[in-house]
């Protein structure tokens, strides 16, 4: 009787480190399948992977979207044609930490560069609750100085245009990259 106690619980003892690691494993798997969703700029496998309530942080700044709102920003993001490429990845407890490089038409003509975010990814269930980033590399003096040359230009040469900075909906998205488009062809 006592062999087969001891059997039992090594039994569920393996059973439930190996059912936890799964979990772990699935929670890195889910990460790296919303990298994919939004590096091909797909609003509905994006929206499965995420809370109803989806929030992300980004240098202290947070943001909170609704399943539906979230597929806008995906689609406005993807008039950019977006490049997102996991640089890091890995998982503690729980959580996924990535490295991330995003580099887009907006970017390249506000930054010159990718931009690199070192992220946290939290989980409620088996979904996304929210991402944390920090800048690794991100020169915001620069960003903020050509996004401003490009909206004082926009407001006094192109005024139908004004409000494309905070449009983030397709539209809002595509007259952004109008305005950006007319700014270089301005000489």
């Amino acid at each position: 009787m006592n062999k087969l106690t001891v059997f039992l619980l090594l039994i569920t003892i393996g059973t439930t480190s190996c059912k936890n690691s799964e979990k772990e494993l699935d929670k890195l798997e889910i990460a790296k399948k919303f990298y994919v969703a939004i590096n091909n700029s797909n609003p509905s496998e994006t929206t499965e992977l995420i809370t109803e309530i989806f929030t992300t942080i980004d240098d202290g700044f947070e943001q909170k979207y609704s399943g539906n709102e979230y597929a806008e920003w995906v689609k406005w993001d993807s008039v950019f044609q977006p490049t997102y490429e996991i640089l890091e990845i890995g998982q503690e407890n729980g959580t996924v930490k990535a490295k991330i490089s995003k580099i887009d038409k907006r970017i390249s003509f506000l930054h010159h560069e990718p931009i690199i975010t070192n992220e946290i990814i939290q989980f409620e269930g088996n979904r996304i609750k929210n991402i944390n980033r920090t800048s690794a590399s991100f020169n915001v003096d620069k960003f903020v100085k050509n996004r401003d040359e490009l909206v004082n230009w926009i407001t006094e040469n192109q005024p139908e245009l004004n409000g494309f900075l905070n449009d983030q909906t397709k539209s809002g998205g595509m007259n952004y990259l109008k305005a950006i488009e007319l700014y270089r062809n301005k000489k």
